[in-house]
């Protein structure tokens, strides 16, 4: 499936859990709750796997990052995976990064 097919998926069964006012411990979060990957979607696309590292590792310790490519072209699509060394970087970077806009700027 593709990634972002999934993510829509999972933010449609985060809604309907939400109408249905399902308790956290019977929620699908229950069984990632110590995971320490995040999905960052929404990137520019002239963003580096170093531009990511950059950005994140001010939250800690990151130990992986996947930045989603075409194929064919080696470009990037626009999301990446990105794994810390702890959860709690986790917490602290979606706390304070979710719904930011990153773009890159050309210097002259």
């Amino acid at each position: 499936m593709n990634p972002l097919t999934n993510v829509r998926n999972i933010q449609n069964l985060n809604k309907r859990e939400l109408e249905l006012g399902v308790p956290f411990a019977q929620s699908w979060h229950q069984q990632y709750r110590d995971s320490a990957w995040v999905f960052i979607g929404g990137l520019d696309y002239d963003l580096s796997e170093g531009d990511i590292i950059c950005m994140f590792s001010q939250y800690g310790e990151v130990v992986n990052v996947n930045l989603v490519r075409d194929k064919k072209t080696g470009k990037s699509k626009g999301f990446a995976f990105l794994c810390y060394e702890n959860q709690m970087s986790t917490v602290l970077s979606i706390d304070n990064l979710n719904s930011c806009k990153v773009r890159t700027v050309l210097a002259p």
